[in-house]
């Protein structure tokens, strides 16, 4: 909410908005690796996290699975643990551990790695089906959810109304997305989340929709390809969430980041390219990719892209900087918090050339991933370029 003053007015609680915040904690703590701001914001993220198990919360009995009342960014509650929150959760709870050693919080962090073991387990074996992964639909009566986690879109007794159920949501790797951006490793069996990927190719994308019935707001029309928020080979709820027959690009973006971090370049290529041909000034403003309102910040995840292609992941708070090696000799760009610049990597070379085009970079290490790594000189001060020569890893 803007302005920041108003930002507690809405007294409600999103899980996925929750989990993102305390991702994001990490990914700037990284970026501009001050510790001491760190242990300042820390008591607050954590209590950020510990919400997660009050009583009638999203993990009351804190098993590391988000069963409870999940209100998200589908403007609607999910009962029983599903892809999009739980995805979440792992990430902040890998997130959470990864900041509490680097405050000395260590009983905090074992706590975190516990369960993010057990909940990554239950999730490959409980909601994958064989092609990817589903909503167990879980009624809760309305006076066993805590207060402030129902915004009241969705009752949950009974059989509960706007869920996502068996379908496959092209959000359901937003968890493992945001991991890989954040470089905190693999929240699910890799060989899932590859079939995962092609699952939501076949069944969510579509090259024409001049067939399609959308029974909501259409921002893709006849000839244009794109893939559907979600799609039910089987089963599908009597009324699902309300955005189920829509696109939006932000969701799209993510997915494509996804594909190529698990190596799936053309493919996502071809999902980036179609969005592009959407939005290619004759048929839409290029610069405005609308969803609920025109130049929504959802559709800003196109950057995560390039980080996806290039590997780019820097620690300020280690003074290391990371890139994957290209396939031909190739000129990157790159930015951190505090400074921006070029890489240009040869595959066939041990020399990397690294551009320091403004503000202060603290480069200690350079990591080129299977091809080797080199020192860096502390502070660099733009503007700058300097020869590495990489030795092996």
């Amino acid at each position: 909410h803007l302005p920041l003053d108003r930002a507690r007015d809405f007294a409600r609680a999103a899980a996925d908005g929750q989990m993102g915040c305390i991702v994001k904690a990490c990914r700037e703590w990284q970026l501009f690796g001050n510790t001491q701001w760190l242990r300042e914001l820390w008591p607050k993220i954590r209590l950020a996290l510990e919400f997660c198990w009050i009583e009638g919360g999203w993990d009351a009995d804190r098993d590391g699975v988000m069963e409870g009342c999940q209100h998200n960014t589908m403007d609607v509650e999910y009962y029983g643990p599903n892809p999009q929150m739980q995805g979440w959760y792992l990430a902040a709870l890998r997130a959470a551990e990864t900041m509490a050693k680097a405050v000395g919080d260590e009983a905090f962090a074992e706590t975190c790695h516990k369960l993010f073991e057990n909940g990554s387990q239950w999730m490959d074996n409980h909601l994958f089906n064989g092609e990817y992964y589903i909503h167990q639909i879980r009624p809760i009566p309305q006076e066993k959810i805590a207060e402030g986690l129902r915004v009241g879109m969705t009752d949950g007794s009974d059989e509960p109304e706007n869920q996502l159920g068996e379908g496959c949501l092209i959000d359901q790797l937003v968890g493992q997305y945001m991991a890989h951006i954040c470089d905190l490793g693999y929240l699910h069996d890799p060989k899932k989340i590859e079939k995962t990927f092609h699952s939501i190719l076949a069944y969510n994308r579509k090259q024409s929709f001049h067939d399609h019935f959308n029974c909501f707001r259409s921002y893709v029309l006849g000839d244009e390809s794109a893939m559907l928020m979600a799609a039910y080979p089987e089963q599908r709820p009597a009324n699902p969430f309300p955005y189920f027959t829509e696109v939006m690009t932000g969701f799209e973006w993510t997915a494509a980041a996804g594909m190529i971090y698990e190596g799936m370049k053309q493919e996502a290529l071809e999902r980036i390219e179609a969005i592009r041909r959407r939005y290619d000034g004759r048929r839409r403003n290029p610069y405005d990719e609308a969803e609920c309102g025109h130049h929504y910040a959802r559709a800003m995840a196109a950057w995560s892209c390039l980080l996806a292609w290039t590997g780019f992941h820097y620690s300020a708070v280690d003074g290391t900087m990371q890139f994957n090696m290209p396939g031909q000799p190739s000129t990157w760009f790159w930015s951190t918090g505090r400074a921006w610049g070029q890489v240009a990597i040869d595959p066939q070379s041990t020399e990397v050339r690294l551009v320091v085009m403004g503000g202060q970079l603290n480069l200690k290490r350079l990591l080129i991933r299977g091809l080797g790594i080199a020192e860096g000189d502390g502070i660099i001060a733009a503007p700058t370029e300097m020869n590495l020569v990489l030795s092996a890893e």
